[in-house]
């Protein structure tokens, strides 16, 4: 008996593919899931945007001078010749020197930014650094002051009354505002901000004040961690500085100190020479003050005993041609004088410290000073930047200004002894004028020497106050490294968090995780649920059944539910399967399925109700002789088909079979009792010869047999029936177990076979579930009361 007439099977035209509508339908079913986790995620971002403190961006910009890429103008060029401007600033190194730890760390120091104030709300506390409402200083602090992290309260009972309190809400004391008082971090004062206080008197406990104090490297590194330091492109001395804090003014504060701070260090060292000769002329000038007014009193001693008012209209004529000499002399004294100054001041000096460049300017010692003095500066930058004594340049440095010193006062040394030579020569020369005016009184010797030493100790004193002025100009037009082109500046709107984005996400992951819970439960969910499950099978699809409200229901004559309206139409395409079977012969039709409890005995007993009721008579028989469920469905006697099979001779059959009361024409052979051979009754002669009577006497048979995975009771009957009806229960078959009715189609073990779908899901079901409740609802419900849903039932479902 072979299948004539397939009422559903994936013919050549519907291939296993992909169906973009099926998978929609899939995920939009569960859209209320989707609602609720886009409605609850929404809400979270609402909070999160509403109590998150958001990030601000702050930048500037600066134009570094380097004369490679251009950058600023030298105001003070006329002064070049003086030798006193010089150096080139490269912009990758002053970008290196702006993002030095050192230099954050003394913004950050100056700003006093490791002392915060923060507010307690009603949910987040708040950083107050605007007026905040108390200043707390600290003075004499200990040691570790600068590396301690540590929080106390402030807490006001009074205009003048203040208690303290540690981070476990320890009592620590009652203050007065503005009296010092001892702590563990030094001599503490807490002051109310005047700024602060508005018109309107606040509760005390709005005025609680936490104080945190951090430590001063730690909160330099993370200053060093957000700032950002980059040039506007490769042909610019442009820099922009940019970072970003949760408090618009501190950051701003921040990268206006931080830009000062780098000018000021950049003419520090600019200026270091000019200091250091400052310092040499100031003290030479000291040291020829008190000279010249020795010299200047011993004249004034001599002519006062000597009794003199003018010699040198007395002795003019004679001394004429000494003049010059003698102005040769005081020069040549004059230089050994400044030459001698710098050999002790060589000699003396045990640190290397810059030496003065325009005091000697002949001979090659000027060159090796200002070589040395370049060396001495550089040294110094680089123990400034985190080298130490013992560190191998700064050995290597010190090596070569030992070298460069002695070369000096070798130097010097050379340029004394010609300087005496020429010294010795003059002073041969001027003797030899003094013995023409031999006849000169010896006054005028004597006062000649004591005036010659105040004329040197005059033009020394006069050639260092040049100098001095030299220097000072040169300090004052000392030029920063950078001008600020535009200073810190903070956008209004916050760059974290960023209302549209988080809004998005939150929109995102609220859709997001109900797919993935859908995908999941999909992808990990291995049973039937639909005949979509089943569309990849060739057998024949009859339909499905829905969920009974009972598992023993029986459909009767004015059954309205869903699953009898089922049971007509499979009874319905039962009948194309069957339209072979010659005319007075009963349609045999076996109901079998993979494993128990899949609801083959509930179909074979409504699908036999369902054709009694239109008036066929119909036998049911029960052939599940293993494990029989026919009595939790109908009161039948434990004599049935083992009894009749076992029975040796000629046995009347209707002995065995019994009418079921509720119906005129609906029989029922009961399997009867559980016999220790099953498989060897079956396959007596016997029940061939029973199906053969029978079918002349009824005009359907339905026969409720064993699962054919299990036992082989229902391949050995198979040959008897017309076509076979495959029960599969929905929810509850592994799909890895279809490959058995697949099998059993392909290799045609079971005689026009078929495929129905039990217990499925009327909530979830796209196929029949909506044409029986309609069907059901246009034929039988018309004039039915209806029940209108409110709206959590239409949402949330209930009824």
């Amino acid at each position: 008996m072979q299948n004539n007439l397939p009422i559903q099977t994936e013919n050549e035209n519907s291939v296993n593919s992909f169906n973009i509508r099926e998978q929609i339908d899939k995920y939009f079913v569960h859209w209320k899931w989707f609602t609720v986790s886009v409605i609850a995620c929404l809400f979270l971002a609402f909070l999160y945007l509403r109590y998150s403190t958001p990030e601000y961006q702050i930048s500037a910009t600066i134009l570094i001078k380097d004369e490679k890429k251009g950058g600023v103008a030298n105001e003070v060029s006329a002064l070049s010749e003086l030798g006193l401007m010089g150096g080139n600033s490269n912009v990758d190194n002053e970008i290196e020197v702006l993002k030095a730890r050192s230099l954050t760390r003394n913004t950050v120091k100056e700003l006093k930014f490791n002392i915060s104030y923060f507010t307690k709300g009603n949910v987040k506390t708040k950083e107050t650094y605007v007026n905040p409402y108390i200043k707390v200083s600290f003075y004499d602090v200990i040691d570790d002051f600068y590396t301690k992290d540590t929080v106390f309260t402030v807490k006001t009972i009074s205009d003048t009354k203040f208690e303290i309190f540690d981070a476990e809400s320890n009592k620590l004391g009652v203050h007065s505002f503005g009296e010092s008082f001892s702590s563990n971090l030094g001599t503490m004062l807490v002051t109310i901000n005047t700024d602060s206080i508005s018109n309107k008197k606040s509760d005390s406990a709005n005025r609680d004040v936490i104080v945190q104090l951090k430590a001063l490297d730690k909160l330099a590194e993370e200053y060093r961690a957000k700032l950002q330091v980059a040039t506007v492109n490769k042909m610019t001395s442009v820099v922009s500085l940019s970072l970003t804090d949760r408090v618009k003014e501190k950051g701003v504060d921040f990268l206006n100190t931080l830009i000062y701070t780098y000018n000021q260090d950049a003419i520090n060292d600019k200026n270091q020479v000019a200091r250091n000769t400052e310092d040499f002329i100031n003290k030479r000038l000291e040291s020829l003050t008190k000279e010249l007014d020795t010299v200047e009193r011993n004249a004034e001693d001599f002519k006062k005993v000597e009794r003199l008012t003018d010699i040198e209209s007395d002795v003019k004529l004679f001394l004429n041609s000494a003049s010059e000499y003698e102005k040769s002399v005081v020069d040549n004294s004059s230089q050994l004088e400044v030459v001698g100054f710098m050999i002790d001041e060589l000699k003396n000096s045990e640190e290397f410290n810059t030496l003065p460049t325009n005091l000697i300017s002949q001979g090659e010692a000027s060159e090796l000073i200002q070589q040395y003095n370049a060396l001495v500066l550089k040294r110094e930058r680089d123990l400034d930047r985190s080298m130490t004594e013992l560190h191998p340049n700064i050995l290597a440095m010190n090596m070569q200004l030992e070298g460069l010193k002695g070369s000096i006062v070798k130097s010097l040394t050379n340029l004394q002894s010609s300087l005496k030579i020429a010294k010795r020569n003059l002073e041969r020369q001027e003797g030899i004028m003094e013995g023409r005016v031999g006849q000169a009184p010896r006054q005028e010797r004597q006062y000649r020497v004591i005036e010659r030493q105040k004329e040197v100790k005059e033009q020394l004193y006069l050639f260092l106050l040049t100098k001095r002025e030299e220097n000072a100009i040169s300090k004052a037009v000392t030029a920063p490294n950078a001008k600020v082109i535009d200073s810190a500046f903070a956008k209004e709107q916050p760059v974290s968090p960023k209302t549209n984005v988080v809004l998005l996400a939150s929109l995102l992951l609220g859709l997001a995780i109900p797919f993935l819970v859908i995908y999941l439960r999909e992808l990990l969910d291995t049973k039937i649920h639909s005949n979509a499950d089943l569309d990849h099978l060739k057998v024949p699809f009859l339909g499905d059944v829905p969920r009974s409200e009972t598992s023993s229901e029986l459909v009767n004559l004015h059954g309205r539910s869903g699953t009898a309206e089922a049971l007509r139409i499979i009874r319905t395409n039962m009948e194309f399967m069957l339209n072979n079977v010659p005319a007075g012969t009963a349609k045999t039709i076996f109901v079998t399925s993979t494993i128990p409890k899949e609801g083959k005995t509930f179909i074979s007993v409504n699908l036999a109700t369902t054709i009694a009721m239109t008036g066929k008579k119909v036998l049911l028989i029960g052939m599940d002789i293993r494990n029989p469920k026919l009595d939790e469905y109908i009161n039948i006697p434990s004599k049935g088909l083992t009894n009749y099979l076992s029975t040796p001779g000629n046995t009347n059959i209707n002995d065995y079979i019994v009418k079921y009361g509720e119906f005129e024409d609906f029989y029922i052979m009961p399997p009867g009792i559980i016999p220790p051979n099953p498989a060897e009754l079956l396959m007596s002669n016997k029940v061939e010869e029973m199906f053969k009577k029978l079918q002349t006497e009824y005009d359907y048979i339905i026969v409720d047999t064993a699962p054919v995975s299990l036992v082989t009771d229902t391949l050995i009957v198979a040959n008897l029936a017309h076509s076979f009806i495959y029960v599969s229960r929905a929810n509850y078959l592994d799909k890895r177990m279809l490959i058995v009715p697949e099998t059993m189609y392909k290799e045609n073990k079971l005689p026009n076979m078929a495929m129905v779908l039990n217990d499925t899901d009327k909530k979830t079901g796209y196929g029949y579930g909506y044409g029986y409740g309609y069907g059901y609802g246009y034929g039988y419900g018309a004039n039915m009361e209806t029940t209108k849903s409110d709206w959590k039932s239409k949402i949330f479902g209930r009824k």
